[in-house]
């Protein structure tokens, strides 16, 4: 157990997060899926030396090759280029800069999902990239404020699991590798490592069992079950055990429990140890740095090579690590990829830094040798397959009507008589450019992404002005005039008819300031650059207080609303999220019903901050510089609307809202049991294939063939995996202290979890139990987009048991304590979106998995389905519209 914790319908709570540890590394290669591509991955690594296997599982060092991280090579494994990102290809040109994750979430379309990963993995491929570090699903916005909400897709598990599973799928079926991330708990910006806020410790994100399993874990099952290829560990610590050696979280729940077949990368430092999280599970070290950037110090590199030799890192986890990154390769069909240079024409051809044809070959070495770096390869498409058009459907559906007097919206393109436009804010233009800051890093112009290495470099970004200058007819008779600042005076308003107003609010990776203070994580929920005042002003000052005004939002997450939202001249708010290169275009199509309003609410957005409760507020301050800053997520079930409901606190627009350019009808729902209910899931299966096993030669060989070759010339600060002498290479002379079960004490290993045995963990748990049917109409004069959701309720006065006692109001029954079992109100479990036409009905049909149904048991190390009472379904167009109820 991660942790001991528990709810109870008493006042009383337990909160004990103690690091649990879990050993030995469970072997990749145990999964049919996978079976071929371990066969191939073992004939290939046993014929390596030593060298070879480190030189793979070990980064190059920063800025040492073209791309942000680049493992080592060997005669017949290329260098692996990691390049990220998550909406586009980062320090790449002629590539499509997509929306973010959170306004992908807010097209709540599966579909589209999916090709905007196909797109990014296209892109990816072309350019020569073997793993794309996204998507991202940690943070998952526990803290609506959090730096780096908007690389997700929602503050809900099931939404990002869904959009994270669809975007691998999408990204994978180019043969290049994805990467889910960031596992697990990276929920704040603020001390998420050491050194970065002044401090020398990460923070510790302390959570428990259940709480992490039925949120925070959800996404990553659905992304290994989606077959994902890495897994990146995430800075910070989680109860007190940093991500990256984390050994309950990388060995028992990530490699047992979820069945994950393919490798564990760290973030880009965030490895702090290296014989630690080798045994903890850790398989590639990235960008291959020690503790710090870029001092050609690794933690592996040569120390692991002398660790193996010394056999403080045993050899049979060395063979895993480089199995699984091997098996990858071949998983992925990246073995049929043209070689790269001297050998072919493969290889990233591009380069992280410098715009230049020819430029330097390894920059963070210091050495002058140069080369091709760029080729300038356009991945974008084009015509009818232009990516661009993927972008701007997905900005399009992810744009949220929140509010709509009257009918204001659409807009006609053809109107009679004089009317007059105004263009509101600087969020509505150019600003000073696009690129203007390093990584996004600063608020100026519109507002297309948010920062740091999960943004990209915009070929170009349709402005909202742009846009609508060409929107309308070419009749004279509507006149569009721009003020493009936040610092509108009355006069300019005065004889306007329509008022558009645009305003933001941005954030994004680490401690370094983007805009007026803001570091990282947002200081509180309000727009900025003086945003809120100027849509007072434009909405009281319109047309003399006659004029209509439509207020367009472009934000990281969610906003408070309230200084201005219920004014009489406010007809209309949308929020546009972070739409990405076509944000203008995206625009325009929605406000003149090009394409109706469908997005739908990823989050809650609150009346204050303080509504979304105390374990959501990030930690700003640490009082005590020298010691770990603790955050405690002693409320970690209840993440957004759950905390809201629980606490019945009305929200402003609550998650899954938006309304339409139609209406809608659901009716005649029903559910047809599709099994019989039973409290636990299948005993777990055994492996479908045995893992490879390799010749037992106690360690790494003789350390004289892991020196530098001889008249090798070193890169200043390369991380090679040769050694420069054979100190330190002698097996110790006693048994070296192994955690429990690895050799020295193999009788002590850990159960393998009941919970597993299977990708993203035991395959019943993922059988359909029931579906629910429910009938929709389009009701309206005009085509439009649904989103049927289905939440579930969990049967009132459920017990579970243990033999614990400490803690908490038990009573005594058969032998055994029990305790009630707290659930969420309701909980989001499956959803689908609809296109009818006016007055077309449809019946869609939704499955409940025997997980939907399910909670994570901390004593029984299981998921568990209450079988007595009734289960309430909720059918409906938001997590407070639901008006169907079914029960099982």
């Amino acid at each position: 157990m991660i942790s001991a914790a528990m709810s109870s319908t008493s006042p009383v709570r337990s909160f004990m997060c103690k690091p649990v540890s879990w050993y030995p590394t469970p072997r990749g290669g145990s999964s049919q899926q996978w079976e071929e591509s371990y066969r191939k991955a073992y004939d290939l690594v046993q014929t390596m030396s030593l060298t070879e296997k480190v030189n793979i599982t070990t980064g190059t060092g920063w800025q040492m090759d073209l791309c942000v991280g680049n493992t080592g090579a060997t005669s017949k494994f290329p260098s692996l280029c990691l390049q990220d990102g998550p909406l586009g290809l980062r320090f790449a040109y002629n590539i499509t800069a997509f929306p973010a994750g959170i306004t992908t979430g807010a097209t709540w379309n599966r579909e589209l999902m999916y090709a905007r990963g196909a797109a990014l993995g296209l892109e990816a491929r072309l350019k020569g990239v073997n793993v794309l570090l996204g998507p991202a699903m940690g943070p998952l916005g526990m803290m609506p404020a959090g730096g780096r909400n908007w690389e997700g897709f929602g503050s809900d598990p099931v939404l990002q699991g869904v959009a994270a599973a669809e975007t691998i799928r999408g990204v994978q079926r180019n043969g290049v590798m994805a990467t889910a991330k960031h596992y697990v708990m990276n929920e704040q910006e603020h001390f998420r490592q050491p050194y970065e806020w002044g401090i020398p410790n990460a923070m510790s994100s302390n959570i428990d069992d259940r709480a992490l399993h039925e949120v925070f874990l959800w996404p990553f099952a659905e992304s290994v079950r989606a077959d994902v290829a890495s897994v990146m560990c995430a800075y910070q610590q989680v109860n007190n055990s940093h991500s990256c050696e984390n050994s309950k979280l990388l060995n028992g729940i990530l490699k047992d429990e979820l069945g994950f077949q393919g490798f564990v990368q760290s973030d880009w430092l965030a490895q702090r140890s290296g014989v630690i999280s080798a045994l903890a599970g850790l398989d590639m070290s990235m960008p291959g740095d020690g503790l710090r950037w870029a001092d050609g110090d690794s933690l592996w590199g040569n120390q692991l090579t002398r660790a193996v030799l010394n056999t403080s890192v045993p050899i049979e986890r060395l063979n895993d690590m480089v199995t699984r990154i091997v098996a990858a390769w071949y998983h992925f069909r990246q073995d049929d990829w043209p070689k790269s240079p001297p050998d072919g024409k493969g290889g990233p051809n591009f380069s992280s830094w410098t715009n230049e044809s020819v430029g330097l070959l390894h920059p963070g070495s210091g050495e002058n040798i140069t080369g091709v770096v760029n080729r300038f390869v356009d991945a974008r498409g084009h015509g009818s397959l232009a990516h661009s058009l993927v972008a701007r459907q997905v900005a399009a559906e992810g744009t949220v009507l929140l509010k709509n007097v009257d009918r204001l919206l659409p807009l006609s393109r053809t109107i009679s008589g004089t009317y007059r436009v105004g263009i509101y804010g600087e969020d509505a233009g150019p600003g000073d450019g696009a690129n203007l800051c390093p990584d996004r890093r600063c608020n100026q112009g519109t507002l297309g992404s948010g920062w740091g290495s999960g943004a990209a470099e915009f070929p170009y970004l349709v402005t909202p002005w742009e846009a609508l200058q060409a929107a309308w007819n070419t009749s004279k008779t509507v006149k569009t005039q721009a003020y493009l600042t936040n610092e509108v005076k009355p006069r300019d308003l005065q004889d306007k008819d329509l008022c558009i107003v645009f305003a933001n609010a941005d954030a994004g990776e680490g401690s370094q300031p983007g805009l007026q203070g803001v570091s990282g994580d947002r200081p509180d929920l309000f727009l900025q650059k003086g945003g809120d005042q100027l849509i007072q002003t434009v909405a009281t000052h319109c047309g003399k207080g006659n004029g209509k005004t439509i207020v367009v939002l472009h934000a990281v997450g969610p906003v408070i609303v309230e200084s201005w939202a219920d004014l009489p001249g406010v007809h209309a708010i949308i929020f546009a999220h972070l739409p990405g290169q076509e944000s203008g275009h995206a625009l325009a199509d929605v406000l003149f019903g090009d394409v109706d309003a469908s997005g739908r609410l990823p989050f809650t957005i609150g009346r204050n901050l303080s509504d979304y409760g105390a374990n959501a507020q990030v930690l700003y301050t640490n009082s005590e510089k020298d010691h770990v800053p603790q955050v405690n997520f002693t409320s970690g079930l209840y993440i957004d609307y759950r905390h809201f409901d629980r606490n019945n606190i009305t929200p402003r627009y609550e998650f899954g809202y938006g309304l339409s350019y139609t209406t809608f009808t659901l009716s005649e729902a029903s559910l047809t049991p599709l099994q019989r209910k039973s409290a636990l899931p299948a005993r777990r299966r055994k492996n479908a294939v045995t893992p490879p096993t390799y010749r037992d030669d106690d360690h790494g060989g003789d350390a004289h063939n892991s020196l530098f070759p001889a008249d090798f010339t070193p890169l200043h600060n390369y991380i090679y995996p040769y050694l420069s002498d054979t100190n330190g290479t002698d097996k110790v002379p006693h048994p070296f202290p192994y955690p429990d079960g690895y050799p020295a004490n193999p009788k002590k290993k850990h159960h393998l979890s009941p919970a597993g045995g299977g990708p993203g963990g035991n395959p019943s748990l993922y059988e359909a139990v029931a579906q629910v049917s429910v009938k929709i109409k389009n009701t309206g004069s005009r085509p439009g987009k649904e989103v049927v959701q289905v939440y579930v309720s969990y049967p009132s006065d459920n017990e579970d048991e243990t033999d614990h006692q400490k803690h908490h109001p038990f009573t005594e029954r058969h032998g055994l304590w029990r305790y009630q079992v707290d659930f969420p109100d309701r909980v989001l479990r499956n959803f689908t979106k609809v296109e009818l036409a006016p007055g077309q009905e449809t019946t869609v049909q939704m499955t409940l998995s025997r997980k939907d149904l399910s909670y994570w048991s901390v004593w029984r190390q299981n998921w568990v389905m209450p079988v007595q009472g009734k289960f309430r379904i909720w059918v409906g167009k938001s997590s407070r519209d639901l008006p169907l109820v079914l029960e099982y």
